[in-house]
């Protein structure tokens, strides 16, 4: 009798106990959020074993017999860890959710014996506007503007005697937010000067730049682009390297700005470096130059933001 009893008791209490609305809320969630181990552990496995596809190797920064110095660039590994925390709410492996870490090259710039450098790495998707300033004053604000206007930021490469004589408009540059560079004390062909020429007029040009802004140059461009190793080899030796150009405007000869523009848009390449001055016709054309490299896809920064090691990751499909 008892036995009876208590079965009975057992029965409806497990009957009330299945019926509870409360239990039955419960079991749901935990049949709603459970991932079960097994699940775990085979996502994160595939996720191992596919990274290995999406892996990008990292460029080293070399010496080419044609372009001379060529700057290293990141590689791209997949972050585990990370990558299976974004897939982990779906349950299954998604390309679009991987997670991307940056691995550094092993051989970078200055590693390197001097030597000019021409443009980026070829992977980059960013140009750098240069713009050699001696003359030409009249038109830097209208190109200011125009780079105000896209939020590009350029490199400027002042010759000392310009910034002693106008050290106003050159803080208006730096100001502005662009890259200041060396271009010489007084625009001479260092090819033809000796070293101790060559020393002083850009041991001259940094003091005043540095006078006249606060900030140190790290960044030469020789007149004209005329010089030989030592000139780079004095660049070296007072901490600046040698800039040169991938991409040549020719706008000292002051051809239409629809010339200017189709010189850009002929040569442009991811890692140009697109040589400019202060003239009409660049003034004129600026604004479209900075749309045409915009709409294929490149960036535009500074020679500084060109050549760093740091990988341009875009959404990738």
């Amino acid at each position: 009798m008892k036995k009876g009893l208590v079965f009975t008791s057992l029965a409806i209490f497990a009957f009330f106990l299945i019926k509870n609305p409360f239990v039955t809320t419960y079991m749901f969630q935990l049949k709603s959020v459970a991932f079960p181990v097994a699940t775990q552990q085979t996502l994160l496995q595939e996720i191992e074993e596919k990274s290995k596809e999406f892996e990008v190797p990292a460029a080293d920064a070399k010496i080419d017999p044609v372009w001379k110095t060529v700057p290293g660039y990141n590689g791209l590994k997949v972050d585990i860890q990370s990558s299976y925390d974004n897939m982990k709410e779906v349950g299954e492996f998604k390309e679009e959710l991987l997670v991307y870490e940056q691995v550094s090259p092993s051989v970078h710039l200055t590693d390197l014996s001097p030597a000019p450098i021409y443009k980026g790495h070829p992977d980059k998707p960013m140009v750098s506007l240069t713009i050699n300033v001696a003359w030409g004053n009249e038109y830097i604000p209208d190109m200011l503007e125009s780079l105000e206007k896209h939020k590009v930021y350029a490199t400027f490469f002042l010759e000392g005697r310009w910034v002693k004589e106008n050290p106003e408009m050159a803080k208006m540059i730096a100001e502005a937010g662009h890259e200041i560079g060396n271009h010489s004390y007084s625009h001479p062909d260092l090819n033809k000067s000796s070293k101790e020429k060559t020393i002083e007029e850009l041991t001259k040009t940094n003091e005043v730049i540095e006078a006249t802004i606060g900030k140190r140059v790290k960044w030469f461009a020789p007149p004209s682009g005329s010089f030989n190793d030592t000139t780079v080899d004095v660049a070296a030796t007072l901490k600046l390297g040698t800039i040169l150009w991938s991409v040549d405007t020719i706008d000292w000869q002051k051809p239409a700005p629809s010339v200017i523009i189709s010189r850009v848009e002929t040569k442009l390449h991811p890692g140009a470096i697109i040589l400019m001055h202060p003239t009409k016709s660049t003034a004129q054309a600026l604004d479209t130059v900075i749309v045409s490299i915009k709409n294929k896809d490149l960036r535009l920064g500074t020679v500084s933001q060109l050549v760093k090691e740091e990988r341009i990751v875009e959404s990738r499909k």
